[in-house]
Order: C-alpha cells, then structure tokens, then sequence
C-alpha cells in the first residue's frame, strides 16, 4: 500500500486541528491574548499588512493588550483597522501606542463561549470524519480495482480508523482546555 495516501488523509486532518486552534484563538477568554489580532490588516503605504509586522504587540496587564506601531505616523490606521474588526474592543491612544482594554466577561458570557467552543469542536469531529469517508471510500476503490488486496484494505480500514480516533481525542482535549480557560476567573 502506498505510504503516501494514507500522509495525505494525515495531513487533511492535522489541517482541521490546525484551523480549530485559530478559531479558539480568536475567541476571547477574559484574558488579553495578542493572538486576537491575527486576521487584523492595516493599510501600510497602500498595502494590507498583518498587524504584527507594523508595530510591537505586548500585554502588559492580564487584560490589556498593548501596540506599539514603529511609525507613529500609522497609529490612525492601526486604530481604524481594529475599530473595522470584529473583536469587540474599542482602542485607546496616547498618541505613541494603542490599548486595547478587555473587560471582565460576565458568567453568561463565559457559558456562550463554551457552548461556542463545543460547537467548533464538532465541527471539526464532523471534518475528520469526513476525511475518514473520503480515504475509506478511495481504497475501497482501489481494492475494487485490484489494485490493493482485501487484507490491504482491512489494513488501510484499520489505520484510518487509529488516526481517526487520535485526532479526535486530540479535539476533545484542545475543547476542553479552552473551556477552561474561559472559566477560569
């Protein structure tokens, strides 16, 4: 059996947990995490430009996070950018960096977000089952072709299904961590 199919089927699914961890590091947990601003362009010199490469980003305070553009002159465009996003903060500027103040979540708040992250984690079970359909289905045609013999296929079955439930195990624990971040006060 060729090695290489089964790393492609691998790689989808180590794509999917990939994808739900930039999910869950959108989602704010009360606690200012730089991470929020990942999908934040701003226009440098006519040019989107990821947040990160226009100033330097710290968190001073457990909620506060703190920008510091290199060129002052862009302050307006970092402001306008994250004003333009959807993370729900409204930034603060002296004129030299940029504050962006979380706020206490309330408990309710704190119980939408997990019900949120529950939600995503299905989502990706969703997506790696259906990449195990996916190889499923294609070395059953290859068997069917005779190009792998049934005791092959039972192996491919058998290993689809080992990296199936670890990547499942490995959503329920990166869903279980961020619940408990966002409940932890």
């Amino acid at each position: 059996m060729d090695k290489n199919q089964y790393n492609i089927y691998e790689e989808k699914m180590k794509k999917t947990i990939k994808t739900l961890q930039e999910e869950f590091n959108t989602i704010r947990a009360g606690r200012a995490n730089p991470r929020i601003l990942d999908r934040i362009m701003v226009e440098y010199y006519g040019v989107p430009t990821p947040i990160q490469q226009v100033g330097n980003i710290s968190v001073p305070e457990a909620r506060i996070i703190q920008i510091q553009p290199w060129d002052s002159s862009i302050i307006k465009d970092i402001e306008k950018a994250i004003m333009a996003s959807d993370i729900g903060i409204t930034p603060s500027n002296d004129g030299k960096v940029i504050r962006l103040i979380f706020p206490e979540i309330t408990e309710e708040r704190r119980k939408e977000l997990t019900k949120e992250v529950k939600k995503k984690g299905e989502e990706a079970k969703v997506a790696i089952r259906n990449i195990r359909r996916e190889a499923l289905d294609h070395f059953k045609k290859l068997q069917k072709n005779g190009d792998i013999t049934e005791d092959d296929l039972k192996d491919c079955e058998e290993d689809i299904q080992k990296l199936t439930d670890k990547y499942i195990k490995e959503i329920d624990k990166h869903v279980e961590n961020k619940n408990k971040d966002i409940l932890s006060v």
